[in-house]
């Protein structure tokens, strides 16, 4: 048995949330003032890609990154408080949720795993408690304004699972041990990394992927979901 500290490693996205931050954060961006209708129409289309499985995630967030260029970081953040405690915090789900709940009754550590950005995240893990977050970071210029990159990759795919074999490398966690919840084959990667990976109102490749490997499926209720 491997030595070290159990982990649970939670996705965002349609997993420890029942909805998808990133369109409710292009409302919220639209709301402050922030994007034009070209880029809303842009982004809608590639999300269309996105939900036929046509294009990655990596490739659609690295196309709308683009829109951070030349801008500085601080009108971002203001105001991300209250867009997640009226905006994301609602759309919870309850059973994953208490799946968190759970994992720290344990004494395990928790950590929310995600690709979306750190300015949006930093709310949900301060309301949560939740031990580390590993996610995307935007990059800034010796200019001081945002370059349109990120620090370390996106975390997504098989860098987020390099992220997180970093982050248990630093804090001695034993994979073997740990725990992940994930929605998408994207998420593949940081399930096969750990011993007790669970699938969350999986996408339809993903459920393919978890009922060849014996995964458990679960719905944002938190009840196993029938393997179809």
């Amino acid at each position: 048995m491997e030595k070290g500290k159990t982990a649970a490693f939670f996705d965002f996205d349609r997993t420890l949330l029942s909805a998808d931050s990133a369109a409710l954060g292009l409302r919220y961006l639209w709301d402050m003032g922030f994007l034009s209708p070209a880029f809303i129409a842009k982004a809608l289309a590639l999300n269309a890609l996105f939900k036929r499985h046509l294009i990655s995630e990596t490739s659609i967030v690295s196309r709308l990154m683009t829109f951070y260029r030349g801008k500085p970081l601080a009108p971002f953040e203001d105001g991300v408080c209250e867009f997640y405690f009226d905006q994301l915090k609602p759309r919870l789900a309850p059973g994953i949720l208490e799946r968190l709940a759970r994992h720290r009754e344990q004494g395990h550590v928790t950590v929310l795993i995600s690709g979306s950005m750190r300015y949006m995240l930093r709310a949900v893990v301060k309301d949560l408690g939740i031990d580390h977050l590993v996610c995307s970071t935007l990059e800034t210029g010796p200019d001081g304004l945002l370059t349109g990159r990120t620090t370390d990759g996106l975390c997504i795919a098989e860098n987020k699972a390099r992220l997180a074999r970093t982050l248990a490398a630093r804090e001695g966690i034993a994979l073997s041990r740990s725990h992940a919840y994930g929605n998408h084959q994207s998420d593949i990667p940081l399930l096969s990394l750990v011993g007790h990976p669970v699938a969350v109102e999986p996408t339809a490749p993903l459920r393919r992927a978890a009922r060849k490997r014996g995964w458990p499926i679960l719905g944002f209720d938190g009840k196993p979901m029938a393997r179809l």
